[in-house]
Formats: C-alpha cells, sequence, structure tokens
C-alpha cells in the first residue's frame, strides 16, 4: 500500500504535468485558429503525446513489459519536448509582457503578436520547430559517449603496486531506455581501455524490463573484464526501483555491490563502497566512513578509494584522510537551463575537486535519466591513470 507522501507526491506531479500541457495545447490551439483542419490533427497528435507517458505506467500493471516500453518510450521523448516548449512559450509571453509595461503595446500589436495572430503564430510555429531541434540535437548527443582521461598520483605505497589503470562509470539508468543495445555500447568502451578494475558510482541499475531483456543485461555486463574485478554502490534509483531485485540482478551479473563495506584488493589498496543516502528514506541506515573504516579494519596507510553514488558532505572524505572519491547522480545538470541551477545545488556538480589531500570526481554518467537526451552536459566514461607513491 502506498504511503500517503506517495499518493500527495502523485497527485501533485499529475497536476502539473496536466497544467503545463493545457498551457502547451492553448497555445497550439490559437496558433491553427486559420486552420480548422490543422486543429483537429494536432489535437489528436497532441492527446497520444500527453497520455503515453501515464497511460503506459499503467500498461505496466497490466500487459507484458514489452507492450509498455514502447508507449514509454514516447512518453518520455514527448515529456523532453514539454519542456522546452513550456519555457520557450513562456518566453514569449513575457516578452509580449515587458513590451506591455513598456507601453509599447497597441492594439494592432496586441492582435499581430497574439499567438492567433499573424506574428504570434509564426512564433508558436518556431517554438515547436526549436523544440524539435533541441531533441535530436540532445538526442545525439547523449548517444555518444565521451571517454574521459586523469592522470592522478596518490602519495602512498600500494603494496607491489606502482600504478593502476582504473575505469570508473555511473548512472547507466538500465530499464526501458537504456537497454542491451546501450549496455553493450558501453561495455565494449570500458573493455578497450583494458581496465584493472572496474568502479561504478551507482545507479546501474533503473526501471524492470522483460525477463528476456534482463537476462541478455545480465550477459553483457558479464562481459567485462578487469583482473582485479567489477564494484558497484547503490545509487538512489536502485531503491525506487526495488533495492534487493536490483542487488540480486547486479551480482548476477558479476558485480560486486559494497554496501557500507571495505575490501582490500591485491593486498595493495582499499575500495569502500557507500549505501547510498537514500537508505534512510527506506528504513536503513548509512554508516559514516569513520564507522566503515573501524568495522573492516581498514589500513589507512594503504590508498583509500571511496564509492559514494551523491556527492553530498564532500568534507567527511577530506575529513577521514580518503584518497579518491568517485561519484555520479548529478549529470551534470543532462537538460540546459537546469545544468545552470545543478550547480548551484552541489559543491562540486560535475569533475575533478582537491580538498586537502583527497581527490574527488563527479562523473555526468554514461546514461540518461528519463529522456535519452542531454542539452546541458555529455554522456562521460572516466579512464583513471592513478600512480602511486612520491614523485
Amino acid at each position: 500500500m502506498r504511503s500517503p507522501g506517495f499518493i500527495l507526491s502523485l497527485v501533485i506531479g499529475l497536476s502539473l504535468y496536466g497544467l503545463i500541457n493545457l498551457y502547451i495545447f492553448r497555445k497550439g490551439w490559437q496558433a491553427l485558429s486559420r486552420f480548422p483542419a490543422g486543429r483537429t490533427v494536432f489535437a489528436a497528435v497532441f492527446l497520444v503525446l500527453v497520455l503515453a507517458f501515464p497511460v503506459s505506467r499503467l500498461l505496466r500493471t497490466l500487459a507484458p513489459a514489452a507492450a509498455a516500453d514502447q508507449l514509454l518510450r514516447l512518453g518520455i521523448l514527448y515529456a523532453f519536448l514539454m519542456v522546452y516548449l513550456w519555457l520557450l512559450f513562456l518566453l514569449y509571453d513575457l516578452f509580449r509582457i515587458i513590451l506591455k509595461l513598456a507601453g509599447r503595446y497597441d492594439e494592432a500589436r496586441d492582435a499581430a503578436l497574439h499567438p492567433s495572430g499573424p506574428v504570434g503564430s509564426v512564433a508558436a510555429l518556431v517554438v515547436f520547430l526549436i523544440s524539435f531541434a533541441f531533441l535530436v540535437a540532445g538526442f545525439l548527443n547523449a548517444r555518444h559517449v565521451h571517454i574521459k582521461t586523469l592522470d592522478l598520483r596518490i602519495n602512498k605505497k600500494a603494496g607491489v603496486l606502482d600504478r593502476l589503470n582504473a575505469v570508473m562509470a555511473s548512472d547507466f539508468h538500465l530499464g526501458a531506455y537504456n537497454g542491451s543495445g546501450r549496455l553493450r555500447t558501453l561495455v565494449e568502451k570500458i573493455n578497450s581501455l583494458d581496465p584493472d578494475i572496474v568502479l561504478f558510482a551507482g545507479d546501474i541499475v533503473d526501471e524492470s524490463v522483460s525477463t528476456a531483456e534482463e537476462e541478455e543485461m545480465i550477459g553483457i555486463l558479464k562481459g567485462l573484464r578487469a583482473p582485479l574485478g567489477v564494484f558497484s554502490v547503490t545509487g538512489n534509483h536502485e531503491y525506487y526501483s526495488g533495492l534487493e531485485k536490483n542487488l540480486a540482478y547486479l551480482e548476477r551479473a558479476g558485480v560486486r555491490v559494497l554496501e557500507d563495506e571495505a575490501l582490500k584488493i591485491a593486498d595493495s589498496f582499499w575500495v569502500i563502497g557507500r549505501k547510498d543516502r537514500t537508505a534512510r528514506s527506506f528504513g536503513g541506515r548509512r554508516l559514516s566512513l569513520g564507522e566503515i573504516i573501524e568495522k573492516n579494519r581498514v589500513d589507512v596507510s594503504l590508498p583509500l578509494f571511496v564509492l559514494d553514488h551523491q556527492p553530498v558532505g564532500l568534507k567527511e572524505a577530506e575529513e577521514a584522510e580518503i584518497d579518491l572519491q568517485l561519484s555520479g547522480h548529478t549529470h551534470a545538470g543532462q537538460l540546459f537551463p537546469f545544468s545552470l541551477i545543478n550547480r548551484r545545488l552541489y559543491e562540486q556538480a560535475w569533475g575533478y575537486l582537491r580538498k586537502g589531500g583527497t581527490q574527488y570526481y563527479v562523473s555526468s554518467g554514461a546514461g540518461t535519466w528519463g529522456p535519452p537526451v542531454r542539452t546541458g552536459s555529455v554522456s562521460e566514461i572516466v579512464r583513471l591513470r592513478i600512480r602511486f607513491g612520491p614523485e
């Protein structure tokens, strides 16, 4: 049974979704005032697009996942279009308000700039074209995965190792959109970097897929080649879509999930994996770094790597004298202009940071959440070429 908080959030979300789409529909309907037939087509197409996402969610409880996934993909793409249509129409209305406040708005200009007027109709067409162009460009941008290479030095000896070739990735969001085809591309790219170890910083699994698709993705993940192992931590989406199921999924794929645990690797360095902060919302507890180090009797004289999905409270790693923390979660904003807000929310929303003796890298992620589109960031896999010991 769903909690009252969940039901309230659902009602608020659906209400906002409905109001935004009513606003967009009204603009399109007014712009087509001279074309009655066009209005009919517009209304029919718009209705299908708007209903695609909520109906697909309902179908997932009534029909095979594959039958609902096609509708879900359409709905997610429209969700991206909706955001930009809404923002651009708001900008146009703001432009009209500014003209009116400046006293440059007479009756003739009002008629021309109104969405049903000649200028307003053209403006509405431009808004739709720009939004679609953003969709295409953002889709192509998201599909291309960049390889980011970082050369790092950790001023500690690491057993017999003097260097390490590690590959870090996060935020695959495997599900209806980021399926086996996308995963195969990511695994091939990771393997091409010939990693000694692979480190995942959470949100690898997102939504449920068909049994056949899940088995195929598990088989693809098993193809990762890293002699020192493949390790991951939970992200918030592993919790949202069923933690136990997702942990079992990753373990079957050969991925060792660390939940507030620490492992010594090759008798040379430690990998510490933290539960995501979302654990607290599901009745769980997240240990502090100090508790994890003490509980696992971590030898702090060796290099210490931490996987922590959300880059929040970075000072804790510095105080615990961690050498390198790897995080994801932010997607570096993913969509412009929200990417600008994203930079204000986190001390480090994307990229490399050093605080005292601790180094951090926050990845923009290899996949996407929601629409498979990036207009504010790029998809990436991170190659870490690490040297140990003093220079």
